[in-house]
């Protein structure tokens, strides 16, 4: 190879994209860190369903007869998080990178829109780890004693509820302005942790309202987490309708999401 003519620069190989695995792992690690760095976001997340925990451990509210107040005050701190962060914080924060612009501008970069939900899903779990173990801890010291079958158990149903309660946080924002996602999410958040059968069970309403309480995912989710934490009822029924809102969500999402305002 001869050296190149003084006074020339050497050729140098045109810039490639990175993998796609290394484009999502980093957009996932992003995402995580906005989540996990955002004072309000960590109110959502880790302060909250931290106070659900305590709340429910002190006070006779929503305990499971013949059950540890702990494991109950768990099982519907878990579902607080898991609303909180696949529901309402990515609601809020995908409805202002749309208004934003971002979601218009990642469709022409190497990361693409597949990518970029990915890169969403993944962090969602990341932070959903964090949000297992902080509570984990915090319910161990309140006296929790963890099963290794419990635990097995709660994984399917913990993702189950994270792509329920995902799509339909990714529906609201492709659906309603950002400032409307912003009032939506956090209400609906509020009604369902309060009474949509999250913190308090669905068998504890009046029979109308049960029936009503038992067709919402928070009903379901909360029902399943208590099984699964508390050794509640383990209802097929509630599988079902969790599921059922999994897959209407997606579907929905596919059908009625805009990426962009206009």
């Amino acid at each position: 190879m001869t050296a190149p003519a003084p006074g020339t620069a050497a050729a140098r190989p045109e810039p490639r994209p990175a993998p796609r695995g290394r484009r999502i792992l980093a957009h996932a690690g992003l995402e995580a860190r906005i989540l996990l760095t955002n004072g309000e976001q960590l109110i959502v997340a880790i302060l909250l369903p931290a106070m659900v925990l305590i709340g429910l451990r002190m006070l006779p509210i929503g305990r499971l007869d013949g059950t540890d107040p702990v494991d109950t005050a768990l099982a519907a701190a878990l579902a607080t998080a898991l609303i909180s962060t696949s529901f309402t914080s990515q609601a809020i924060q995908t409805g202002f990178d749309r208004r934003n612009g971002v979601l218009r501008w990642v469709a022409t970069t190497p990361l693409g829109r597949d990518g970029y939900l990915l890169g969403k899903i993944l962090a969602t779990l990341l932070v959903q780890v964090v949000q297992v173990i902080v509570l984990g801890l915090l319910a161990a010291v309140l006296g929790w004693r963890p099963g290794l079958l419990e635990l097995l158990t709660l994984v399917p149903i913990w993702l189950l509820g994270t792509v329920a309660f995902g799509a339909l946080g990714l529906l609201v924002a492709g659906l309603l302005r950002t400032e409307a996602v912003l009032a939506v999410s956090n209400l609906v958040f509020v009604v369902l942790v309060a009474a949509g059968g999250v913190a308090i069970p669905a068998a504890a309403y009046p029979r109308l309202l049960r029936g009503l309480v038992d067709l919402l995912p928070s009903g379901a989710l909360g029902d399943l987490l208590r099984a699964c934490v508390a050794g509640g009822p383990f209802a097929i029924g509630s599988v079902a309708v969790l599921l059922l809102w999994a897959v209407a969500g997606c579907l929905a999402v596919l059908r009625w999401f805009r990426w962009t305002d206009s």
